[in-house]
């Protein structure tokens, strides 16, 4: 063991040396946008020659070199110290230059619950097979390839357009790829830059595509995952597993390590999926709050260049909870947050006095009888404030206290680790654990000994008993699955929400799917999350479950017209979602069921099958983006760099408003208003919509013209809304919808107003 810790340190000098352990210089990212060179090597040795002006040498620039993107667009990441950053910055042909930052991972049933939820088509007629075979790429944390979700039976040969590999790592080669998985890469070079060399972190990993965190399989086999009967957590969930389009194929391209992603690395990783001629990338994957610029933050980079190339790209919205924190809102990415299925994981308290008491876990542990409970905040270890102990962190509980006994915590954060408290519990010799958890009761977690989180009307009634009885004593279930439940889907108390905080004219996040309680593929070695048992699939929560969902229903729709561009993808998912819950009322957010916005979930709740007939589609195109970005204050320079041709914007730019997106939203709406979309007709034979308006309080809304007819696919319509403001709304937005009707088709847009 001795040795271990000798050559870690060694190893750890050796990466400090190598790569310039200087106080002053940081991991930046030289954006250079499009390129017109021959071939990847003599963007390299451009590369070389432009940091070699600011280090002094060639060979101080190929050592300071970590990246070069060199694909699909031309940069690099390298050690840099702030002025050689600016030196880069003021050089022609260069779009921005920015720190590498570091990106979170936002961490079955669910496919027949998106059944149930459509009342008008027949999810028995969905295509699940195509002859146009979608690739995925899905950039996480990799892949543990030997998942029977991975098979690739019944599948036929590679893509012949594919020209992605399947690259060797530590403990994976190119037998593990298949029909299913018919590519892998990795990137770790920025990370170890940022973070110091992987074996630094003292954890399980593997140097190659193979996943060691479980992130990477689950969200891989949600999309596209191959039928498995007979799957469950210890019982739980069980039923028959499946990605939502099982017959599309994988490209996994890991990129992240111990729930971290840099920059760098995704930018690497954005290169090399467009090159290998994927169809859809997914990542659930994003920045903490608040968003960087668009011209700052690899992902938002990658995707454009990837939206460029007809790929469509879905991310999660994240996990912050609270408004102005959605994540990945560039229009060119489908931004999706997280809701709640129509299952629930029940895990009750039995108190002495016969009550029992409402709470939820994934608790596979019996308890054989009963035992003592006690208030962490009353065992509270000597000199620890009573209310610090209740918390249950590392030594504020007397285990002569707890020992034996079923321990009551509370949360001293959101942000706390939840499962680390029985830990704690454990430690100190107590047999369980009641979280009070008003927040996220509904999430299953995961604990090493038999506990439950409970809600706030639970607790007052647990503390009374408590309160009230000389030896309280109570015994915790093994949890159950119901289902159905009602109200369902509900947002997810976690999803991050808007506005969006770059514009907020674009409404983000743009969708809602299936994120709560997800039951998928995982890696066996991955223990810390199932509390320290290892399993083949796992249920866990996050946007980072419900962006997968999203990417499976673009590459059917993919599949299913593969003419259609990425915004009108887009497009086909947002106006068919639904914004109404299983009992026929208006979607709401948890905890308290309070009805959901635009910035809860944008328009809807994703509808697989609709999504395949959409009627109409709201499309867009580079140029668009062009002057959505003009708007908002993009350079010539910039625009020039970004896209390889001469730009200059219009004057005055197009006002965001007008930018042809799925949803309307104005900011500032001060006077009257004219905002104005197209639509493009793909259906069949003649029809004619009709337009409808749901009004935002305090504004009213014409559609001018309110009938549209068409007589061909392809056909495209212009309309505007006349908006003019009755009252103002004192800084808060107010929201309504217009919809387009024919009589089978509904094309719905949320409408949200800031009136000034």
């Amino acid at each position: 063991m001795k040795l271990v810790r000798v050559l870690t340190f060694l190893l750890f000098i050796r990466f400090s040396l190598l790569h310039g352990a200087i106080a002053n210089t940081k991991h930046y990212i030289v954006y250079m946008g499009h390129h017109s060179h021959p071939n990847s090597k003599s963007v390299v040795r451009a590369n070389h020659e432009l940091l070699a002006s600011v280090v002094g040498s060639l060979d101080g620039a190929q050592a300071a070199a970590i990246h070069h993107y060199s694909k699909t667009f031309q940069g690099f990441s390298a050690k840099l110290t702030p002025e050689q950053a600016q030196q880069l910055a003021e050089s022609d042909g260069v779009v921005s230059v920015f720190k590498s930052k570091t990106k979170r991972l936002h961490t079955t049933h669910s496919w027949d619950f998106l059944a149930a939820i459509d009342s008008e088509h027949h999810f028995s007629h969905f295509p699940v097979d195509s002859k146009y075979s979608t690739i995925v790429g899905v950039v996480d944390s990799g892949v543990w390839p030997e998942s029977a979700s991975f098979s690739d039976k019944g599948l036929g040969p590679v893509p012949q357009k594919f020209k992605g590999e399947c690259v060797s790592g530590e403990n994976f080669t190119s037998a593990n790829c298949n029909r299913k998985i018919i590519g892998a890469r990795f990137h770790f070079k920025g990370f170890e830059v940022e973070n110091g060399p992987l074996e630094s972190f003292g954890e399980i990993f593997f140097r190659s595509a193979r996943d060691s965190e479980g992130h990477g399989t689950h969200t891989a086999s949600t999309i596209a995952g191959s039928v498995v009967p007979d799957v469950s957590l210890f019982g739980l969930a069980k039923g028959t597993a499946r990605g939502g389009a099982p017959s599309a194929r994988l490209a996994i391209y890991k990129a992240c390590w111990f729930d971290l992603c840099s920059d760098a690395d995704i930018l690497a990783a954005f290169d090399d999926a467009i090159h290998d001629g994927v169809d859809v990338i997914s990542l659930s994957l994003g920045p903490d709050p608040p968003q960087p610029s668009f011209f700052e933050d690899g992902l938002s980079i990658g995707a454009f260049h990837a939206f460029q190339k007809g790929i469509f790209v879905s991310a999660s919205a994240g996990n912050s909870f609270f408004p102005r924190t959605a994540c990945n809102i560039a229009p060119w990415i489908l931004t999706v947050a997280a809701s709640t299925l129509d299952r629930k994981f029940p895990t009750n308290v039995y108190l002495g006095n016969s009550i029992v008491l409402e709470g939820f876990s994934l608790n596979p542990l019996k308890m054989k009888g009963y035992y003592g409970l006690i208030a962490a905040s009353a065992a509270a270890a000597p000199g620890i404030p009573s209310k610090n102990a209740s918390f249950c962190k590392n030594n504020t509980l007397d285990s002569s206290l707890i020992k034996g006994k079923i321990v009551v915590c509370t949360l001293d954060e959101i942000s706390d680790i939840r499962r680390e408290k029985s830990l704690i519990v454990r430690q100190g010799g107590g047999v369980g654990m009641i979280l009070v958890d008003p927040l996220v009761k509904d999430v299953g977690f995961q604990f090493v000994i038999p506990a439950t989180l409970i809600g706030q009307e639970a607790a007052e009634e647990l503390q009374e008993y408590i309160k009230a009885e000389k030896n309280p004593v109570a015994k915790i279930s093994q949890s159950k699955t119901v289902l159905p439940t009602r109200p369902a889907p509900e947002v997810a108390v976690f999803s991050s929400a808007g506005p969006n905080v770059r514009n907020p004219d674009i409404i983000k996040p743009d969708i809602t799917g299936p994120g709560v309680n997800i039951l998928a593929a995982w890696s066996p070695v991955s223990t810390t999350p199932t509390a320290e048992r290892s399993v083949n699939f796992n249920i866990i929560s996050g946007t980072s479950m419900s962006c997968p969902h999203a990417s499976a229903l673009a590459a059917i729709v993919k599949s299913y017209r593969p003419y259609l561009s990425p915004a009108a993808i887009k497009s086909a998912i947002m106006t068919t979602a639904i914004v109404e819950d299983n009992t026929g009322h208006p979607i709401g957010r948890d905890p308290n069921g309070t009805q959901a916005t635009p910035f809860d979930f944008g328009s809807g709740h994703i509808n697989p099958v609709a999504a395949l007939d959409p009627g109409l589609v709201y499309d867009f195109d580079s140029h668009d983006i062009i002057d959505f970005l003009c708007s908002n204050g993009a350079s010539s320079l910039q625009l020039k760099n970004l896209t390889g041709d001469l730009i200059y914007c219009k004057n005055p730019p197009t006002p965001s408003y007008n930018f042809n997106y799925p949803s309307i939203g104005v900011s500032n709406l001060n006077g009257t208003l004219s905002v104005y979309r197209t639509v493009t007709y793909y259906g069949n034979g003649p029809t004619e919509y009709i337009a409808c308006v749901d009004l935002p309080t305090g504004v009213n809304i014409t559609v001018t013209p309110d009938k549209l007819r068409f007589t061909k696919i392809g056909q495209k319509k212009s309309f505007k809304l006349n908006l003019t403001p009755i009252n103002s709304s004192n800084g808060s937005f107010v929201f309504g919808a217009l919809r387009w009707s024919n009589g089978i088709q509904r094309v719905r847009s949320p409408v949200a107003i800031n009136v000034a």
